[in-house]
């Protein structure tokens, strides 16, 4: 049986897909947590990953990312894809990807290596198997059974997500209590959703923040991910609004995004603080000693005339210098710090593009994530490959 669905569920199967795609662009560490949890493999946190993002068209020729492909040190590689809805043939997309990769990145002429595959199914299904098989059938030759693991994601709990260091999938934990709100918006699945998003699932990616499971700006993403999963699933609803919900939610969330905010904003101000700092001294001393000696001295040869004492002479170029020096000091300060300033944010910018860039290898992925236009990302690609 194939797949069949309507409009509005490729809608939000497309906002998940999106969703799960930029959670595997959060730091290496969240991400080799991820694929230990998933695959049992023992990888270390500083690990080397390769993002193989590949793209296909589906039915309308419209351009999509396919599934996602992460190779783990040059080495070994594992396909992973996040489900919403019941798809009979996932398996086959799985299949075709995998081959493509192998294809792509064989290095062994008569060898087709195939990454590990996983399925993980974020909504609950009933009669769901925990494999997806297809029997290859190669004629005289033989049969094998190729097979898909499914991970169904809301069988286990946040506490086993987090042993298992699979903190980016908490977040699509809030799925937990959507068919019940669903039928029916009662006081008591009120304070289930609260105690399950702010006491569960937002303390549970707060601890793993502290225990440096994931790094600031992951947990500060999961939190952003988690709002903008609440306004999907929950917010329209009537006794949410009315019941206040909606406002706890935003005010728990917004909370602590605004402390992290803050500690990133502390730590840029200063590092952006000494550069500014480090090049206005040196560019301010050697333009207003430049400008400060040329003014003083037509100045001083204005004032001073030949009957002028040496003492006078003292007196009228301390008090020139010093008037000329603050005016001059300031101007050149104020238009070195905003040159310097715009430079150092440039820099910041472009680093962040080339850094993002060197791991997704695709600049309109990059340009996507970082929510900046494309001709921007591309010029900071290309101006790096120039060097």
């Amino acid at each position: 049986m194939k797949k069949e669905f309507t409009s509005d569920n490729d809608r939000i199967a497309h906002i998940y897909d999106r969703m799960f795609k930029k959670i595997l662009t959060l730091s290496t560490r969240a991400v080799i947590g991820l694929i230990n949890g998933l695959f049992g493999t023992e990888y270390p946190p500083d690990s080397t990953i390769t993002y193989n993002w590949t793209e296909h068209h589906d039915d309308h020729l419209k351009k999509t990312l396919a599934d996602t492909i992460i190779t783990v040190n040059h080495s070994h590689s594992y396909h992973m894809e996040a489900q919403m809805y019941k798809d009979e043939e996932i398996e086959f997309r799985v299949f075709d990807y995998s081959y493509g990769h192998a294809l792509k990145s064989r290095n062994d002429a008569d060898i087709l290596h195939f990454p590990e595959p996983r399925i993980i199914y974020l909504y609950n299904h009933e009669n769901l198997s925990d494999t997806k098989e297809i029997l290859l059938d190669f004629g005289t030759q033989g049969t094998f059974l190729y097979s898909v693991p499914v991970f169904k994601l809301l069988e286990h709990t946040t506490k086993e997500l987090s042993s298992k260091n699979m903190v980016i999938l908490i977040p699509f934990m809030i799925l937990k209590l959507r068919d019940s709100i669903n039928k029916k918006r009662t006081p008591e699945n009120m304070k289930a959703l609260q105690a399950l998003i702010l006491d569960d699932i937002i303390n549970m990616i707060n601890e793993n923040q502290a225990h440096e499971n994931i790094t600031s700006a992951d947990a500060n993403k999961l939190r952003s991910l988690i709002q903008k999963l609440y306004n999907h699933l929950y917010s329209h609803y009537e006794e949410f609004i009315e019941g206040g919900l909606n406002d706890m939610m935003e005010e728990g969330l917004v909370l602590e995004a605004d402390i992290l905010e803050a500690e990133l904003t502390e730590k840029i101000t200063k590092r952006i603080t000494q550069q500014v700092t480090e090049q206005v001294t040196q560019e301010v001393t050697e333009q207003v000693t430049q400008q400060v000696t040329e003014q003083v001295t037509r100045q001083i040869t204005e004032q001073v005339t030949q009957e002028v004492t040496e003492q006078v002479t003292q007196q009228i170029t301390e008090q020139v210098t010093q008037e000329v020096t603050e005016q001059v000091t300031q101007q050149i300060t104020e238009q070195v710090t905003q040159e310097v300033t715009e430079r150092a944010n440039r820099q910041f910018r472009e680093d962040t593009i080339r850094k993002l860039y060197a791991k997704l290898k695709d600049a309109g992925q990059v340009a996507e994530l970082l929510e900046l236009p494309l001709n921007m990302v591309q010029e900071a690609v290309e101006w790096e490959n120039k060097k």
